[in-house]
């Protein structure tokens, strides 16, 4: 049903921050938007990142390519059926996303979650916003995953799994669990741990083509002495090679390459890991808090 994860928006009073951090650190490319809120572009698509100005540090919306009308459709259905309220039909929308069509609903924590398909296409190509070897890696994988945190895992794995047809990639159990999941060959579109009572977003993921951007971001992140949540590392499930750095928005964005793909072809059973990296991906000594974190009554 879900092809990929299309855009993400967030809001926060730092937006402005975003672009600085955006270009000059990710390598991403700004795009005009309205004032106080900052668009990024990481492909040819006309957008995938929004950093909206706003009272607090969340995640505003998630937007999920849905590949065409008949998608749109089968997925509004199935959310209908599953005793979901689908918001269809608004074209002043859908202009503002720059996509064919959307639909819109909140999920069991309040998570609101759009479905699209068509994400226009930027007139000039991609320009990063500082020097890179590669590009980021997009196309069929989407823009990247994202990592949620929510009251109840069991309760998340049946929505996501059962009613937006997820597939269950693995899990890491080291005293937190985290599942990961899939909607495509990346090894995981979405994942998420659970924390009882809370709701919010730990990270967001963007990988790019070459390890040696990887290494240029991290050492930007360090001549500037951002705030990294995690060294470099890799990771024991998607063998992602990366660094997480503390947004201006208060989540992470973690920045890799080289994360292992799935047959979603194959009826492989999930797997099961006990350490979250082979090596590597150390905190700071003192502990942050992790990420953009509420309480679901909020």
């Amino acid at each position: 049903m879900i092809r990929s994860l299309a855009y993400v928006g967030f809001t926060s009073p730092n937006a402005k921050e975003w672009r600085s951090f955006g270009p000059e650190v990710l390598g991403a490319q700004l795009v005009p938007s309205e004032p106080g809120d900052v668009v990024l572009r990481v492909d040819e698509a006309a957008w995938r990142i929004a950093i909206h100005q706003g009272d607090t540090n969340d995640l505003g919306y998630i937007g999920w390519d849905v590949g065409d009308a008949g998608g749109l459709e089968v997925a509004t259905r199935q959310l209908a059926d599953a005793g979901h309220s689908v918001n269809q039909g608004e074209a002043g929308l859908a202009a503002d996303r720059q996509v064919e069509a959307i639909a819109w609903f909140s999920d069991p924590f309040g998570f609101r979650h759009e479905l699209t398909y068509g994400l226009h296409q930027a007139a000039e190509p991609f320009a990063p916003g500082r020097a890179m070897e590669g590009g980021f890696l997009t196309g069929e994988g989407g823009l990247g995953h994202l990592v949620l945190m929510v009251p109840d895992v069991d309760q998340a794995s049946q929505f996501f799994q059962e009613t937006l047809g997820f597939g269950h990639s693995d899990d890491v159990d080291m005293g937190i669990q985290v599942r990961f999941l899939h909607c495509n060959p990346r090894h995981h579109t979405l994942a998420f741990s659970g924390v009882p009572g809370m709701v919010g977003v730990h990270h967001l993921m963007l990988e790019v083509e070459r390890s040696h951007d990887v290494v240029s971001a991290y050492d930007i992140v360090n001549e500037r002495d951002m705030t990294i949540a995690m060294t470099l590392g890799r990771h024991t499930n998607d063998g992602m090679f990366s660094f997480y750095v503390r947004t201006p928005s208060g989540f992470e964005v973690e920045y890799g390459a080289g994360a292992r793909l799935v047959d979603t072809s194959a009826n492989t059973p999930p797997g099961h890991y006990d350490s979250v990296s082979v090596w590597g991906h150390e905190p700071p000594a003192e502990r942050l808090f992790p990420g953009i974190l509420r309480s679901i009554e909020a």
